[in-house]
């Protein structure tokens, strides 16, 4: 059997047409959808990028495995200590370890663990594929790679590919020949129902990538990313963002229909399991945040899912799922050995016969690159609760009514009480399982998001570095951007920012 893994970085799922977008971003992958199972609730353990990523080849929650964050020592794993042997856990329990067991010849197309310095990234991968451009790589450059790989294999049999794509991913990068393939096409449509309102409150928010420094604490544009706007103070500006982040889905969309056809070609379209997903969302106005995935919330967590499975289901399910779910699900679908290890639970359930019951009915979500939160999610329910703000003075605790404000508009935590005491213990008691089986199967009991805390916080919202040079270049831009709040409008924002911040 041979398996394509498609991983679009920064893909929402809600903006893909079998997920119900209004906008025709995505008609080779809806199409590739209506053949397999499509998950609608799934979501990453661990945001964003290189916590997601961590988790979902390790089989396990960033608590465990230690990395949680982009930088300080969230970003690499925990050390086992007396533990390790001659080989390390993620070369012996990673997902691609196990099906190189299997007898898999597994490659990889990716920049990634470079972009990070996730050396264990590649853990029980035959082949890898450096594309070279640290993630700024648009799909005509990852093609050429894609395309001879698959030149050379496709016909082969056990094989697991795989394969990045990164347009979505901030600065929109699609080449402006491209043209505009949403020009004439409306926004969505709660933003079309008040774009003056909504931005004129949007304007009022202060934190890294708000609606007047979408380049995080500025708005100087890139004339490199003409499709990336620096500000949005206008219904232009607004449709310049988010037909940016659409045509990179749709671009990234005309080359997944490009390797439909090689298979197709070869004959081996119909034997290939074909999976596509996403390290994260992005979001796009929700919690009053664009282009970034910077919060533990459904925009920035919720991922596709998709899994097109020979002889398989078609359908959708509903149930919530994480993505350290894959794992155990592909073992038991290959015939696999389960990793102790592992905290994802096995939804073959689905794939193979349509399950509406496999799954979860609570899941919980975290944040240690840009904020420190942990979410969780559950009914029609999103409690959110934050260690770090990133600067974003979001309150200690905040909750949404996903099914009538998926947007995340509206902070019903005053009025819901009960409501938020109930996703209080339902956090409490996640983080007590998490802790007792740290205490069981690890080197330490630390968790690492308060090791992020300690060190100053978030990297992308850092105050300090404790024994570095740039100490005092990270406060002076602290008050540059507090004075920036001051001229802009904002002078509340920059008064608490003051105030918290001593």
């Amino acid at each position: 059997m041979r398996i394509l893994y498609i991983d679009i970085d920064s893909c929402r799922p809600d903006h893909l047409g079998c997920y119900g977008y209004h906008r025709n971003t995505s008609p080779h992958i809806d199409a590739i959808a209506r053949e397999g199972m499509l998950f609608r609730q799934c979501h990453t353990s661990d945001a964003p990028c290189l916590p997601s990523r961590t988790a979902m080849y390790s089989g396990r929650f960033g608590i465990h495995t230690g990395v949680v964050g982009h930088g300080g020592t969230a970003a690499y794993p925990k050390g086992e200590g007396m533990r390790r042997g001659f080989r390390d856990c993620f070369d012996q329990q990673s997902l691609s370890r196990q099906l190189q067991d299997l007898g898999y010849h597994t490659a990889m197309i990716s920049p990634f663990g470079q972009r990070h310095a996730a050396h264990w990234f590649y853990a029980g991968f035959n082949e890898i594929h450096n594309t070279g451009m640290g993630g700024m790589e648009s799909a005509e450059h990852v093609w050429p790679v894609a395309e001879k790989w698959l030149t050379d294999n496709v016909a082969k049999d056990s094989w697991f590919l795989h394969l990045n794509f990164w347009d979505p991913h901030t600065p929109y990068r699609v080449p402006a020949g491209y043209g505009d393939p949403f020009k004439d096409d409306p926004l969505p449509a709660w933003m079309e129902q008040d774009v003056e309102g909504l931005l004129a409150r949007h304007n009022r928010k202060t934190g890294p990538h708000s609606s007047l420094e979408i380049g995080m604490y500025h708005d100087r544009e890139e004339p490199g990313f003409p499709r990336h706007p620096g500000k949005l103070t206008d219904r232009a500006q607004l449709r310049r963002m988010i037909d940016g982040y659409d045509t990179g889905v749709r671009y990234t969309d005309d080359h997944v229909g490009r390797i439909v056809a090689m298979l197709k070609a070869a004959g081996v379209y119909e034997d290939t399991v074909i999976i596509i997903s996403a390290d994260h969302g992005e979001n796009l106005g929700e919690l009053g945040i664009y282009g970034e995935h910077g919060t533990a919330d459904t925009a920035t967590c919720r991922i596709p899912m998709i899994v097109k499975w020979p002889g398989g289901a078609k359908g959708v399910n509903s149930k919530l799922h994480y993505n350290v779910d894959l794992a155990p699900t592909l073992m038991e679908l290959l015939g696999g050995k389960r990793q102790e290890l592992w905290d994802g639970r096995s939804f073959a359930p689905a794939v193979l016969r349509g399950d509406a019951d496999s799954g979860r009915d609570e899941i919980v979500f975290s944040q240690c690159a840009h904020v420190c939160q942990r979410s969780v999610r559950w009914d029609r329910w999103l409690y959110m609760r934050t260690y770090h703000d990133g600067f974003h003075l979001f309150p200690q605790e905040m909750l949404y009514d996903v099914e009538s404000d998926p947007e995340l508009q509206h902070d019903l935590a005053g009025a819901h009480v009960n409501v938020v005491r109930e996703g209080a213990w339902r956090l409490a008691r996640w983080h007590d399982a998490q802790m007792q089986r740290m205490a069981v199967n690890s080197n330490d009991v630390v968790d690492p998001l308060w090791s992020v805390v300690h060190e100053g916080g978030p990297l992308h919202a850092r105050l300090r570095r404790p024994g570095q040079p740039d100490h005092d270049q990270d406060v002076r831009a602290l008050k540059d951007y507090i004075e920036r709040l001051e001229k802009t409008g904002r002078g509340d924002g920059a008064a608490e920012l003051r105030k918290r911040l001593g």
